[in-house]
């Protein structure tokens, strides 16, 4: 099953997508935002040129596990989506996929890579999409009740 992972944030959107057999995560862009709207718009492009059939929205929970401002509003905007492409939307807990995938960076860069704080903000976010579609993938993170 093709599955896309949505990093959602205020000012860029970091998407992954896994393989056909839904086995493996791949970065695959990073939309730069201007609000809520824009982003669903470019997102549901993504669904149909991809052949998408299922959308995993990462939920910025806060540490006690509640669901603050972002978390809700990640929510409203998977539930939006999810209308408007006909996708069922699952959302996982991607407290630390930021975090992870700046340790990821950070290996890369003593490895030998060479990018800009531009870059690394950019990678940042798909990198953290990535992370959290393969836990998901893989078994290691199940979906939140919301």
């Amino acid at each position: 099953m093709r599955t896309l992972a949505v990093d959602l944030g205020t000012k860029r959107v970091g998407l992954a997508l896994s393989d056909e057999g839904g086995s493996w995560a791949s970065p695959l862009d990073v939309l730069e935002i201007n609000s809520p709207q824009q982003a669903a718009d470019a997102v549901a492009a993504v669904v149909a040129k991809e052949g998408v059939q299922r959308i995993v929205v990462g939920l910025p929970l806060n540490m006690d596990d509640s669901f603050g401002p972002q978390a809700k509003n990640a929510v409203a905007w998977g539930r939006a989506l999810s209308e408007r492409t006909g996708i069922p939307v699952l959302y996982v807990d991607e407290r630390l996929s930021s975090f992870e995938a700046e340790q990821h960076l950070r290996a890369a860069k003593r490895a030998g890579a060479k990018m800009t704080r531009q870059d690394k903000k950019r990678r940042l976010d798909a990198l953290a999409a990535v992370d959290f579609l393969q836990a998901f993938l893989d078994g290691k993170l199940s979906a939140v009740d919301v």
